[in-house]
């Protein structure tokens, strides 16, 4: 072939030609990489940051539902997890042919079928899985050597449970065993041991023999040959049958309280069983299948509840029904423990979701404005390949090559270090996640490119957003999300936070509506400034103002990265500090101090609160005589009743905020009159009577005199406000009147209580039994040693408080709220850091024509902060009110209390609270970063000329 230009043409193989095209493919690519070498690591360490958090999100709730779930399970009883099932005494032609089927092996080989009855995710634990024949009714034991508490003779349970061996090691003696002929229900004599708790509490050794009533036979003996100690006593294979393991005391419905007896069990050996068909105890056959804890997985509750349904009651019953036994029955409490689980998991997994729609959103957002920054700083270079003929998706393809080996790495280095700190959870979520930030930080620099460079054009006309108003469409699309706003916010504060989720993401909607209303409005106040400074005979001030009046930084998603920052770490702190609040309150309201000490068992030594209020830390005393089984005459329930000092204990009051009230209302009066003047909460006039007897109580008239009585509302509408007596546990009684209304009070925690002066008390009710102490810095360990010797408890608030987290999914919100906040405030400094480099060289361009002018480097200081200030200013103002007015508007509809108490009951409810920490650090933090980055550019600048800053070309 010829060319035009007369020269001969080389034409190459096709696949040298293609190997050619793509290794220059290559070194442009590396080319490029290397000259935005520090942009490529900042967008690596972005993409590596988000795609880590985007990844360690669900493995985190994975964990943290995981261990909620076990730890629920543990804190269950064995005896209520365990699936029990069970047949009765079969009905046989025969005795021998009974006698076989509770022998070993129709045991052990329905111990298979039960065992593979379960249905996954339910994995038996075949270790603590125990299983056997035991008798169903306790047989009273003829010895008299054994314990007699209440008069009436031990009752024992038998159980002939397999796999004794492996379960417990020797304490003395050895283990029983069968010798000679098969045991049948006609053997006289069997071998038996016993645990060392059992050994101890029935003065049990080894030798001893234990005679129980035979059924048309001889007494049944039972020899102890060794004693045993579990080596896993709170595991299921002893704690399934508690009482195999530890004896109790227990009695009989129809006889009084006192007759109380010893309850125990012996553990005959493995093939022993059916000498139990010659005892009246009814014995059965029982397999006990125990889940086993580490397979259980939260994402996991729904399949496990109904496997466990399914062995109980469902399809895996009738299936052993079918190849056990006709009669087999199953029955277990692990269903309730999972629906108390699942119901902890439901109110806490809106809450979860609320700040991952609001931090997954922040990070999209920042991702986006990554990529229009790096779009912005390229666009001359891009606009110029344009202009010499690339077509659209040919640089689309470009910039995707280019963003995509910076960010491919980077997202897999992120979602590496997330399986690597957080083990043992699901990959699939976390690695959906990661794959969605590198996706969505590869495509955003070529559409953004895509946008701005659809047509040809060599230069930009302004984009000042107070010379360019806003388009129609632009109009249209503001209007539609502030109407789906609304419309969250109504469905949050109307249904809850667990409806849609829409509702979750109404935190970030009332950023959005914000963002978009302070894009709007912000170049009035602005421009009113710069009006009023044009008269100035300054220049820095008036010319900061009209640069910042017509600047296009306050772009829409700039903006609404910032005050969705800003907001989700408000919503965040929010949670956090309602959560602190709630288990302060309910701690509080327990304790009723800092501090309390209290008895039950008479009275306090009267030099403890003198010794107490020396200890260090202690800042006051509150003294209280309560007896809680006070009993008003016209009724026939038992009431607290408090004697108080008034004065100490209005302090205590006002200082706790548990119902304060007025000292003055419940002091006993010198004179012989009651306290005056009290009002209760209906308006009743809690006015003094007449009446006489001596201060102190202790005589006939100060038992008939009505003392000021503060009580709860409940108590003052069943018994009245007016006069009534009380009768005192030691036969004395109290005439009180009704002058306060109080819902809570410090002495006593409930619903029911009457407080008085304990001054007008009998002398013998009036000496203190319970101290309520205030005080920063209470050592327990030393209170403790002070009532060492007084049989009195001690209890502290902070040591309350740590007892409402219950559950690992209770701690593991927390901290994901911590990240959450830690997380938006770190994403709104870098919305602001990309901000400032988006306007940096127009900035410096500024800075260096203005030099050339004669401006100082001082003044061009002054001019870029000044510059700053005006927009960093609204900015975080608007992030601090756009927080608060969320917080007021979702609270509603946001139930923390599950996160908050261990117990929902434990105060009324919990709700969000504004945190003053997480409004303004964050809004600070905006602040001083978007004047300081200005501030260090102009010094920067200065130090390096004006000459680098003006190229032949800049406008």
């Amino acid at each position: 072939m010829t060319p035009r230009d007369g020269g001969t043409k080389t034409s190459l193989p096709g696949n040298a030609g293609t190997k050619a095209a793509h290794a220059r493919v290559r070194a442009g690519l590396r080319i490029r990489l290397r000259a935005f070498a520090g942009t490529s690591v900042a967008l690596a360490l972005l993409v590596a940051v988000t795609a880590a958090l985007a990844a360690a999100y669900p493995r985190a709730v994975d964990r943290y539902a995981d261990a909620g779930l076990r730890r629920a399970v543990e804190q269950a009883l064995p005896d209520q997890t365990t699936v029990q099932t069970r047949v009765p005494l079969p009905w046989m032609d025969s005795v021998a042919e009974t006698e076989a089927a509770l022998r070993v092996g129709p045991l052990d080989k329905a111990r298979a079928e039960i065992l593979a009855a379960a249905e996954a995710p339910l994995v038996p634990d075949p270790a603590q899985s125990s299983y056997g024949v035991r008798t169903t009714v306790p047989m009273e034991a003829s010895d008299p050597w054994l314990p007699q508490p209440g008069g009436r003779p031990a009752q024992l349970v038998l159980a002939a449970q397999q796999e004794l061996a492996s379960h417990a090691r020797l304490s003395a003696g050895r283990l029983p065993r069968t010798t000679g002929a098969p045991v049948t229900a006609a053997t006289a004599r069997v071998e038996a041991a016993v645990t060392v708790e059992t050994a101890r509490t029935l003065d049990i050794r080894v030798g001893s023999v234990i005679h129980l009533p035979g059924s048309a036979r001889a007494p049944l003996a039972v020899r102890i040959t060794g004693i045993v100690v579990p080596r896993v006593p709170e595991g299921a294979y002893w704690s399934a049958l508690p009482v195999l393991r530890t004896p109790a005391l227990s009695r009989r419905p129809d006889l009084p309280p006192n007759e109380v007896h010893w309850l125990g069990g012996l553990l005959l050996a493995p093939d022993a069983g059916p000498v139990l068909l010659g005892t009246p105890g009814r014995p059965e056959r029982y397999w006990n299948v125990a889940p086993d804890i580490d397979t259980l997985r939260g994402h996991d509750l729904d399949r496990l509840a109904s496997a466990v349904a399914a062995l109980e009651s469902g399809p895996g019953v009738q299936r052993l029904r079918t190849v056990v036994d006709a009669g087999l029955e199953a029955e277990t409490n692990l269903d309730e423990v999972l629906a108390d689980h699942a119901r902890l998991r439901s109110g806490i997994a809106p809450l979860l979701l609320l700040a991952a729609v609001g931090t997954g959103s922040l990070a999209v957002i920042v991702l986006a404005m990554a990529g229009g920054v790096a779009a912005d700083r390229r666009r001359a270079e891009l606009a110029l390949l344009r202009a010499r003929g690339a077509s659209l998706p040919g640089l689309a393809v470009r910039l995707l090559a280019e963003t995509a080996a910076v960010a491919v790495p980077a997202g897999a280095l992120g979602l590496t270090a997330a399986l690597l700190v957080l083990p043992g959870a699901r990959t699939a979520p976390a690695l959906a996640a990661a794959l969605t930030v590198t996706l969505l930080a590869c495509v955003a620099l070529p559409l953004r490119a895509l946008v701005a460079h659809r047509t040809v054009r060599m230069h930009d006309g302004r984009e000042d957003l107070a010379d360019t108003p806003p388009s129609r469409r632009r109009t249209v699309v503001e209007l539609t999300v502030l109407v789906i706003a609304v419309g969250a916010v109504a469905a949050l504060r109307r249904q809850g936070s667990g409806s849609t989720a829409l509702v979750a993401a109404a935190p970030l909607l009332t950023g959005v509506v914000a963002a978009l209303l302070l894009a709007r409005l912000h170049p009035w106040p602005l421009r009113a400034l710069s009006r009023a400074t044009t008269r100035m005979r300054g220049l820095v001030l008036p010319l900061a103002l009209a640069q910042a009046a017509r600047a296009p930084g306050f772009a829409v998603l700039p903006l609404l990265a910032l005050l969705s920052a800003l907001t989700t770490a408000a919503f965040g702190g929010s949670v956090l500090a309602g959560v602190t609040a709630a288990r302060d309150a309910a701690a509080l309201a327990h304790v009723g101090a800092d501090g309390r000490i209290e008895t039950t068992t008479g009275e306090l030594p009267r030099t403890l609160p003198d010794r107490v209020r020396r200890l260090p830390g202690v800042r006051d005393v509150a003294e209280a005589n309560v007896t809680h089984d006070a009993k008003p005459r016209q009724g026939s329930q038992l009431l607290p009743l408090a004697g108080v000092d008034p004065d100490a204990y209005a302090d205590l009051s006002r200082r706790t905020g548990l119902g304060p009230f007025d000292a003055a209302s419940l002091r006993q009066a010198d004179d012989g009159t009651t306290g005056g003047g009290g009002t209760t909460d209906d308006g009743t006039k809690g006015g003094g009577t007449k009446g006489g007897g001596t201060k102190g109580g202790g005589t006939k008239g100060a038992a008939d005199r009505p003392l000021p009585a503060l009580a709860s509302p409940r108590v003052a509408e069943e018994y009245g406000t007016g006069p009534y007596s009380v009768l005192l546990p030691d036969g004395t009684s109290v005439t009180v009147r009704v002058v306060l209304v109080r819902d809570r009070t410090p002495a006593v925690s409930g619903d029911d209580f009457l407080v008085v002066d304990r001054a007008g008390l009998p002398r013998g009710a009036a000496w203190a039994t319970t101290l309520l102490l205030t005080g920063d810095a209470l050592n327990g360990p030393e209170l403790r040693s002070t009532a060492r010797d007084t049989s009195a408890t001690v209890r502290l608030r902070t040591e309350e408080r740590t007892r409402h987290v219950d559950s690992p999914l209770q701690s593991g919100a927390e901290r994901l709220y911590g990240v959450a906040v830690a997380a938006g405030a770190g994403y709104a400094v870098l919305a602001l850091v990309l901000t400032v480099l988006r306007t940096a060289p127009a900035r410096g361009a500024l800075l260096a024509r203005l030099r050339t002018m004669g401006m100082t480097r001082s003044q061009g200081r002054r001019l870029l902060i000044l510059t700053a200030l005006p927009q960093a200013f609204l900015a975080a103002a608007g992030g601090v009110l756009t927080g608060w007015a969320a917080i007021h508007l979702l609270s509603p509809g946001v139930d923390i209390t599950a996160v908050a108490l261990a117990s929902p009951s434990a105060v009324e409810g919990a709700v969000l609270r504004t945190d003053p920490l997480s409004l303004a650090v964050p809004a600070l933090a905006v602040l001083l970063l978007a004047v300081g980055v200005p501030a260090g550019q102009a010094w920067w600048t200065g130090r390096r000329g004006s000459v680098r800053e003006l190229r032949l070309g800049d406008s």
